[in-house]
């Protein structure tokens, strides 16, 4: 639906030439809800608006829907942004105008009659559950009706393709949650794809089934959220993930004595994910009944991911049982396990008391 090859985009400043985008590829599909994610100055911005070209890329080539739209005229470029509505951080509504008046406005704008553009606004105004605001002024609105009546206004022109940039960072946390139900059902019912701009990985993981990570205008990482959520590669998509999804050893084991290699009568530490259903199953205890290793649980988490379930565990396995043995039976119940190193004594002693 929508392909970025080696995009750039370069502005001159007084400081000389600033790289906003260096080399973006990302192929996002038909009716596919889409996260593009970084810190403030990444390039997030100014990548969403290459798609509809509202920023003309300095080098490399945008399609969608198999249309190059680089090498569309002025007037074909017009009619292929009918095809790509969009919502903002700042609503930017008309002030002067009712909640229907925005709602019409690009719809005058396409010559749509008045009958046709009537029947089009109620329609929307239903839709985004603002039936019984078509009357109102936009300084009547509270933040989450503003949205939505921006959200009615991009979808009027019947576009196939739905970007949001930054549309629910004004918002309060409960009124985000609402707006990010609204545009997944829009998503559902309509089949639109939605590109979602946004700096808060909890809104990647509220609504996204895919997402990019970009890091100083460049793509840090991409992939299925739960995939990089789960099993993040980056530095930056390992920070951003920590900001909703604890992952890493507490605070207070950091002074244990990691060895890089395995002695006799050390621990070994384990991450161990479990995804899905296995979540809720007995595997450290079966561990243990099996292979008679002791098993010492420094930190456990159940999160979930679009309504996923999915654990983390860090272990220490000791004692006198088959570690390896224990390993492999983990591995084949199609867990993610990973070593994170191995330790000079048992951490029983040295954190007694506190899981």
């Amino acid at each position: 639906m929508i392909v970025l090859e080696n995009v750039c985009k370069d502005f001159d400043t007084e400081g000389g030439c600033f790289h906003a985008l260096r080399g973006v590829s990302l192929s996002i599909r038909k009716g596919c809800v889409y996260g593009i994610i970084g810190r403030s100055g990444a390039g997030k911005s100014t990548l969403v608006r290459t798609i509809n070209l509202l920023e003309r890329p300095t080098s490399g080539r945008v399609t969608v829907a198999g249309v190059d739209l680089s090498a569309l005229s002025p007037a074909e470029l017009r009619r292929a942004r009918r095809g790509i509505g969009m919502i903002f951080q700042g609503f930017n509504l008309l002030e002067s105008r009712s909640v229907a008046g925005n709602v019409a406005f690009p719809l005058e704008l396409a010559g749509w009659d008045a009958a046709r553009i009537a029947g089009r606004v109620d329609e929307l105004l239903e839709l985004v559950g603002l039936g019984g605001k078509r009357d109102a002024y936009p300084a009547q609105l509270s933040g989450g009706q503003k949205q939505r009546v921006g959200i009615a206004r991009a979808l009027a022109p019947e576009p196939k393709i739905l970007l949001c940039d930054e549309a629910t960072s004004a918002l309060d946390p409960q009124t985000t949650r609402e707006v990010l139900e609204l545009l997944r059902d829009i998503n559902r019912e309509l089949g639109l794809t939605v590109v979602l701009i946004t700096h808060e990985m909890a809104v990647i993981k509220e609504i996204c089934e895919e997402v990019a990570v970009l890091d100083a205008g460049r793509v840090a990482e991409s992939g299925a959220v739960f995939k990089v959520f789960t099993v993040p590669q980056s530095p930056v998509t390992r920070e951003l993930v920590a900001s909703v999804m604890t992952r890493d050893i507490p605070q207070h084991f950091a002074a244990l004595d990691f060895l890089q290699e395995p002695e006799e009568g050390c621990g070994l530490l384990l991450r161990v994910s479990f995804l899905g259903d296995t979540a809720a199953e007995p595997i450290i205890s079966g561990v243990v009944r099996r292979f008679g290793v002791d098993v010492n649980i420094l930190y456990g988490a159940i999160d979930h991911i679009q309504g996923v379930p999915y654990g983390t565990l860090v272990v220490e396995l000791s004692g006198n049982g088959n570690r390896d043995a224990a390993m492999e039976y983990l591995r084949n119940l199609n867990l993610g396990l990973e070593v994170i190193g191995y330790v000079r004594r048992n951490l029983g002693a040295s954190v007694a008391g506190v899981v």
